[in-house]
């Protein structure tokens, strides 16, 4: 099986027999590729290290890419059962640097090697066998079920990439060099670089619903930029080339860095690129598995916040506007020169797709016309923070791909680097991270006069979560007071004699009733599925104000904000934590309770029945549970078999009431009579939801 030349899925060619063969083969190529991966490490231990604390050990990641697979199947319906719950839970859920993040090591309690390896083998053997059962309709599109199976493709393709990031970070004698990996052995004199004119023109960004490759949901919509001339550096700046901003006390002076950039640098003591490694005689070089002699000639690899404080050096030493290029303008680079697009090439035409080697190689050996690395070698570092182009629509199986990033803190990276594969290596990639992180990503610097325009506010625009940012934050409605806080008060109501050390908050939205709570409990906390909800609360822990458009009528929509200090809860933002999880398969630090509030969630879970069976588990004896649901139970979200209520059991009415007692009967009691609880949501100035919740209260024994 050919592994480091495989090529993204053409989904709309072919017929379903060989289009099913092809995917198949796409995803044990990598799944042995990321296999070949892990075989850099020369010890068990290695596993288990951090060598970069803003992500998890290397045991997580060899654990999530399978458990991703299984995750996504089951939210798409397509299988039911889990293979192990406990880890389809502790690896779920690895956003990488988010501030839900649980990085937390008393967290963990890492299993074994074998045990993960075994994991992999029994997840391999189940998506095959899905493959070669599920029907397939041609084309494929983000509908189809065969979409669901790529997206874990290409989802194993990115951590294939970022895990060899981590790799690099570990100490060297905890890896390997292997022949598989083989880094390029040209290097000589880097070449003196230079500014040259690119004319500008009309850019458009975004493709269609029907575009024949598989693509995240921030590729999708349209955007057109028009981009003034400019002039762009021949080559990517070579590790020569930094070494004048390094000599010249770069790291040392403030006047280079933005505020942002200067806090990490005193933050870090860095020094120097992170790749870099002193010694006696100057410096060496680290690439994934081996310190070599600095290959002055290759490209160097810095965060964003290196690159950005090296062109205001450039720019101060030149006179000339120097800066990073915009998206815009690397898409104009690469538009003048026809490159073409993987995975139609016949070999990749830059050092990309593990085509050629496991390392950088020269700047100037790949050439596009009078250009080099156009695209390949290492990503380039923009000046733009990723945001959702127009029409942009969150796939409903993977909110937390794009929406976590979309809050002007993530820059975009261009073009791939030699180990980007897959979606990765596509024309139509948008990939972004933290401007403090790293991957393998350098720069190429541009001269132009033309300003960048970077947003100030980010504007909430997917209508749910707009919809509950207006119903947890904003006015009443028909004189219906606010649901949030009034099951807050329910809660504070049945728990006044009773301890208030914890509480949870499953199903939390973006989070009203979490703050509601922390005025009364010691700590709180909040978990929601959705990615796109969670990051809202988040940014209210956080900055005190999220802000969102409100729909109403058509297209026209007005600006809101939501503020905590508006509603005397900035107060307590302290003792309040948030994560995106799953309330049917939580983690297992998720527990010792006081109060567990479960707000219009379990006519939206996969598997109701093993939330209630389970939920007293999270519960200190005493502790308090507090249900609320209109019991809307729809196949959309719940298998009808699945169903607690609402149909017939022996030619009776069995109503979810009915379902509650029997299930929860076992460890809890009710507390009080069920009670109605009214909300409004507002979808437009003249369209609302109006719902009547049942509240049911429960003592646990």
């Amino acid at each position: 099986m050919e592994l480091k030349h495989t090529k993204t899925i053409i989904l709309n060619q072919d017929d379903a027999d060989a289009k099913r063969e092809e995917i198949r083969e796409y995803f044990h190529a990598t799944f042995s590729l990321d296999e070949q991966l892990y075989e850099t490490l020369a010890t068990e231990d290695a596993f288990y290290q951090r060598p970069e604390p803003l992500r998890h050990p290397l045991i997580f990641y060899l654990g999530h890419t399978a458990v991703f697979y299984i995750n996504k199947l089951i939210v798409a319906g397509i299988i039911r059962d889990r293979i192990h719950p406990g880890f389809e839970s502790m690896f779920a859920v690895g956003v990488d640097e988010m501030s839900w993040d649980d990085l937390n090591p008393a967290h963990y309690d890492w299993p074994s090697l074998a045990e993960v390896k075994a994991y992999r083998d029994n997840v391999r053997a189940t998506v095959d066998r899905i493959i070669r059962t599920v029907p397939l309709k041609m084309p494929i599109d983000w509908d189809s079920p065969f979409w669901v199976i790529v997206m874990g493709i290409e989802h194993q393709r990115i951590h294939i990439e970022t895990s060899s990031v981590i790799i690099r970070r570990l100490p060297i004698e905890m890896v390997r060099p292997l022949p598989f990996w083989s880094i390029c052995p040209l290097t000589g004199q880097a070449p003196t670089n230079e500014l040259l004119p690119v004319a500008g023109g009309r850019v458009v960004l975004g493709k269609s619903k029907d575009h024949a490759l598989y693509g995240w949901d921030n590729e999708y919509g349209f955007q057109e930029n028009d981009v003034a001339d400019f002039a762009a550096s021949r080559y990517l700046v070579s590790n020569r080339e930094f070494l004048g901003f390094v000599e010249d006390g770069g790291y040392e002076r403030e006047q280079f860095w933005t505020p942002e950039g200067w806090r990490w640098v005193t933050f870090a003591r860095a020094k120097h690129p992170l790749f870099w490694i002193e010694s006696p005689d100057g410096f060496r070089f680290r690439t994934m598995a081996q310190i070599i002699d600095m290959p002055w000639d290759w490209p160097v690899e810095v965060n964003y916040l290196e690159a950005k404080a090296f062109c205001n050096w450039l720019a101060n030493r030149t006179g000339k506007p120097i800066r990073l290029p915009t998206e815009a303008e690397w898409y104009r680079l690469c538009d003048l020169h026809d490159i073409p697009d993987q995975p139609y090439w016949q070999q990749a035409p830059g050092n990309i797709n593990l085509e050629h080697w496991a390392s950088s190689c020269p700047v100037n050996h790949f050439s596009f016309g009078e250009f080099y690395d156009l695209i390949g070698n290492v990503w380039q570092w923009t000046e733009t923070p990723i945001m959702g182009l127009n029409g942009f629509q969150v796939h409903p199986y993977y909110d937390d791909f794009s929406t976590p990033t979309f809050d002007t803190q993530h820059n975009l990276i261009k073009g791939g680097s030699w180990i980007s594969t897959g979606n990765e290596a596509t024309r139509d990639s948008r990939y972004a991270f933290r401007r403090h992180f790293f991957q393998h990503a350098g720069l190429r610097y541009v001269q132009s006069d033309q300003p960048v325009v970077l947003p100030e506010a980010m504007y909430e625009t997917d209508s749910a979560v707009s919809q509950y940012c207006e119903f947890q934050y904003g006015p009443s409605y028909f004189d219906v007071p606010n649901y949030a806080v009034r099951c807050a008060a329910i809660c504070r109501r049945y728990t006044q004699d009773r301890p208030r050390r914890r509480a949870l908050d499953l199903g939390c939205a973006v989070g009203r009733a979490t703050f509601e709570l922390a005025k009364e409990f010691e700590f709180v906390t909040g978990i929601d599925f959705s990615a796109r909800f969670i990051r809202v609360a988040l940014q209210l822990k956080e900055k005190g104000v999220a802000h969102y458009e409100r729909i109403e009528e058509g297209e026209i929509v007005s600006y809101h904000e939501a503020r905590l200090s508006d509603l005397n809860l900035d107060g307590v933002t302290d003792r309040i934590e948030f994560f995106q999880g799953d309330a049917a398969n939580l983690k297992p630090q998720f527990t010792d309770y006081d109060l567990v509030l479960a707000a219009n969630l379990i006519d939206r879970l996969l598997d109701p029945r093993r939330f209630l069976a389970t939920i007293h588990q999270r519960l200190n004896p005493g502790g308090v549970l507090v249900i609320t649901s209109p019991y809307t139970w729809l196949e959309e979200f719940t298998k009808k078999e699945d169903w607690l209520g609402g149909f017939r059991r022996g030619g009776e009415p069995y109503w979810t009431i009915d379902a509650l007692r029997d299930v929860l009967g076992r460890h809890f009691e009710m507390l009080d009579e069920p009670q109605d609880l009214e909300f409004v949501i507002r979808e437009t100035r003249r369209k609302f939801q109006h719902t009547v919740a049942e509240v049911t209260v429960w003592e646990r024994k």
